[in-house]
């Protein structure tokens, strides 16, 4: 007995039948501004009508005992390889209904519909129905945004702040060493830290090195007494203290709860004394003077994010001021694991330090989901702009933000393009260069109020440190999804919705 029929067969099969418009009953319920529950069914004329167009092209090369291949009756035909072609037909009636829907709808979707496949079936009389969930843009009216009033700050790096970085790289291509002494600022400390509620431990990490700085960020709370806590301290105290878990934190039961934070100092350690020429040398320059130009460079790099990202920050505020709506919080969490690898590869392209990002990492940990929720709105405003406006991407636009990219990772353009093509990353290649050009046109239709900023206070050190640590002892890997990686681990970051086609 063979029951075997050629699949490609079957998807040649109905070709013609399936592009006849499906007679559904849909039934949309508004459960929140960016939330639709849908209801479909299909009639038993269009499930019949899909199954006879398989059947139509099986048939002519069925092969069923007793008879030559393709001359079993029909009815027999049907009864054997039902069972065999049901899944097909199935998934091409959820298909097309799903298109039909889509374009049929009021709602913009953004995500993909949330439905199980396998517990859908196609009954063996009456319609077909299904359900599903879906996210959408929400519906509002467009701010105004022409002629917004930006206030944009300029300053200038001072000879004192270079001398301060060049210090503060020296430090950190210095050798450790051990010292007797109590704690000063400035040093670093080798601790075991543990944190408790109730008096369970919640979380440790041993042997971590720390800098001692005024305020110490963590994954998911901030010490901002760590310096007073640890200056005159010597190896072998304990000293503890508490700390509030950020309301934005990843572990839902202890946000905005005190949890008592003890570190256990194992040793101090104090860096060599600066010599200019010995770090030129360390770093591959001979000249010294050549070092302070790429140091003045890189402090001029960081002083434009600032000012970038400042205006961009004021933009968004006025933006989203009356966007009151509600977004979803399994959107908001999906999506806040982007926003922080975008923020690190932006902090990345502009010269700061590792130290700096990590602090900048912890800060958007914190208050993750906030920011996400602004994030999003801006961009649901933006792509309104884009649309309004007839703002597209170009071929050339992709092809400059592969360029840069490339050249950050010291790569080929062609080897960037194919890794980003083939992790589905060109939406959110394509998403930024959007937000871009309409951040762009609104900034050339605004009124800028330019101020110039005070001088950075000479010799005064950075005054927060940061550890990857997670007080609450719930990293968000337990509720995000793991970020995809490619053949070659590089980490890729998840796009943000895009309205569908």
């Amino acid at each position: 007995m063979n029951n075997e029929i050629d699949n490609d067969v079957l998807d040649e099969g109905a070709a013609e039948a399936e592009k006849q418009k499906l007679d559904l009953s849909v039934e949309i319920k508004e459960t929140s501004a960016c939330q639709r529950h849908v209801t479909v069914s299909i009639p038993r004329t269009d499930i019949d009508r899909y199954f006879g167009a398989k059947f139509d092209e099986l048939a002519p090369e069925a092969e069923v005992p007793g008879f030559r291949a393709g001359k079993a009756p029909r009815k027999l035909v049907e009864s054997r390889f039902r069972p065999h072609v049901e899944d097909q037909v199935k998934g091409s009636l959820l298909m097309d209904s799903l298109a039909q829907v889509n374009d049929e709808a009021s709602f913009s979707a953004i995500s993909e519909p949330d439905f199980d496949f396998e517990s859908i079936e196609i009954p063996d009389e009456g319609p077909m129905t299904y359900e599903f969930n879906i996210e959408v843009r929400p519906e509002f009216e467009l701010p105004k945004w022409k002629g917004l009033t930006i206030t944009r700050t300029t300053r200038e790096i001072s000879d004192e702040e270079t001398d301060d970085e060049i210090r503060r790289v020296f430090s950190s291509n210095s050798d450790l060493e051990p010292v007797d002494d109590p704690v000063k600022e400035g040093d670093f400390v080798v601790v075991n830290i543990t944190s408790r509620r109730d008096g369970r431990e919640l979380e440790s990490i041993d042997e971590e090195l720390v800098e001692v700085r005024p305020t110490l960020n963590l994954a998911d709370a901030t010490v901002p007494n760590f310096g007073e806590l640890m200056i005159g301290a010597s190896a072998g105290e304990t000293r503890t203290t508490t700390v509030t878990i950020s309301e934005y934190a990843d572990n839902d039961d202890l946000r905005g709860q005190e949890v008592e934070l003890e570190f256990e100092i194992l040793d101090v350690k104090r860096t060599e004394a600066i010599d200019v020429e010995e770090l030129s040398d360390r770093v591959g320059l001979s000249d010294s003077g050549r070092l302070r130009e790429i140091i003045q460079e890189n402090l001029k790099r960081q002083e434009e994010y600032r000012r970038r990202q400042d205006v961009r920050k004021q933009i968004s505020e006025l933006l989203t001021e009356s966007a009151s709506w509600e977004l979803p919080q399994d959107l908001l969490r999906r999506q806040m694991r982007r926003e922080i690898e975008r923020a690190r590869m932006e902090l990345q392209s502009s010269g700061f330090s590792h130290s700096d990002i990590r602090n900048q990492e912890n800060l958007l940990r914190q208050d993750a989901l906030r920011r996400t929720e602004t994030m999003l709105k801006e961009h649901f405003i933006l792509e309104r702009i884009a649309e309004a406006e007839g703002i597209e991407e170009t071929d050339e636009d992709f092809d400059l933000e592969i360029e840069r990219i490339a050249q950050q990772k010291n790569d080929s353009s062609r080897r960037v393009r194919a890794r980003l093509e083939r992790s589905g990353q060109m939406d959110a290649l394509r998403n930024m260069i959007i937000e871009r050009k309409v951040i762009e046109l609104i900034q050339s239709h605004a009124k800028f109020q330019d101020v110039v900023a005070k001088k950075k206070e000479a010799g005064k050190a950075a005054a927060a440190t940061a550890i990857d640590f997670y007080v609450a002892g719930d990293r968000p890997g337990e509720h995000i999804p793991d970020a995809r990686y490619d053949d070659a681990g590089d980490q890729k970051i998840p796009a943000l919705p895009r309205e569908r086609d």
